[in-house]
């Protein structure tokens, strides 16, 4: 089934405790779309970069399949930039820069080849910018995803809940959801915010694994523990991309299908962490995807003797 992506294509600069890069690509919908690519086959981005980011690497999306034909490219601008440092924790972490560019007035373009699309993930991204992507399809997709931050609950709550109010699934981090809810306990969180349109709900709890809400129904998946966990920029995004990308592939919006797709996001997000930006996501192949999934049912799957 058709899949739209829609995000960032930017530049990072990273570090953390095992290292620092120089500007290396990242964004939002770049890890998305290159953690879908493993599943969807028929894949398209929405985005914008300045005249600087590299044909080179927009040759590697295009090489994965992704459609790059609504990724506009703004002659005489610069691409989006992101700078931060990772705490020991790898949990925390500073902004050092954020330079907008491009994104600051970001018009998304619709292409016409990419109307009719079954699938969409909204990737971290304004929630104006979100909610006219949505508007400007000519058929709802079956299924929309969509990702945001505290920034927007910070500064645009109002727009925030316009747009949560046209989605199925979101995908929030533990403090984003209690900060939404303005409920502690994650079950609590999960009816207030669900309340507000989205039928699903994905709480990521990092190297704790996620949650999944509906209805009454919870499913909990872990995290896969890892020797070496170098970036965790772009895990977040690697998750949803690997998650939406099943769920596309499969054509099953079941929540029996929600979680293997939440297993398959597990997956590609911890490869993602093992080295710096989208490193690892350009060395890994199907079968390490499998081996890696089978390392997680194994985790979780077990046997229980009754003794009593």
């Amino acid at each position: 089934m058709s899949l739209v992506t829609v995000g960032s294509v930017a530049f990072d600069a990273i570090e953390t405790p095992f290292g620092k890069t120089d500007k290396i690509i990242g964004g939002a919908g770049t890890f998305i779309a290159l953690s879908s690519s493993f599943y969807a086959k028929d894949q398209k981005i929405v985005s914008v970069v300045g005249d600087d980011f590299p044909q080179s690497m927009l040759d590697v999306l295009a090489a994965k399949g992704i459609d790059l034909s609504g990724l506009q490219v703004k002659k005489g601008e610069k691409t989006f930039f992101w700078s931060g440092r990772y705490h020991n924790d790898m949990n925390s972490r500073d902004t050092l820069v954020t330079e907008l560019n491009v994104l600051e007035h970001f018009d998304p373009i619709i292409p016409a080849s990419y109307q009719g699309a079954e699938y969409l993930m909204l990737g971290n991204l304004s929630p104006q910018v979100q909610r006219t992507v949505i508007e400007r399809l000519e058929k709802r997709p079956k299924l929309i995803a969509m990702d945001t931050m505290n920034f927007w609950m910070d500064i645009a709550m109002d727009e925030l809940k316009k747009t949560l109010a046209l989605v199925d699934v979101l995908i929030i981090n533990d403090e984003e959801a209690r900060q939404l809810s303005g409920e502690y306990s994650l079950k609590k969180a999960s009816k207030v915010i669900r309340a507000m349109g989205p039928t699903y709900l994905i709480i990521k709890k990092g190297e704790h694994g996620a949650l999944l809400f509906h209805g009454d129904n919870i499913f909990f998946a872990p995290a896969l523990p890892l020797e070496d966990v170098f970036d965790p920029t772009g895990a977040g995004d690697t998750f949803a991309g690997g998650f939406i990308g099943y769920l596309a592939a499969t054509d099953d919006t079941s929540f029996t299908n929600m979680k293997r797709a939440i297993i398959a996001g597990s997956a590609l997000a911890s490869f993602c962490v093992e080295k710096f930006g989208t490193e690892r996501l350009l060395e890994i192949s199907h079968k390490d995807i499998e081996e890696r999934i089978e390392e997680f049912i194994s985790l979780a799957n077990f046997d229980m003797v009754q003794t009593v």
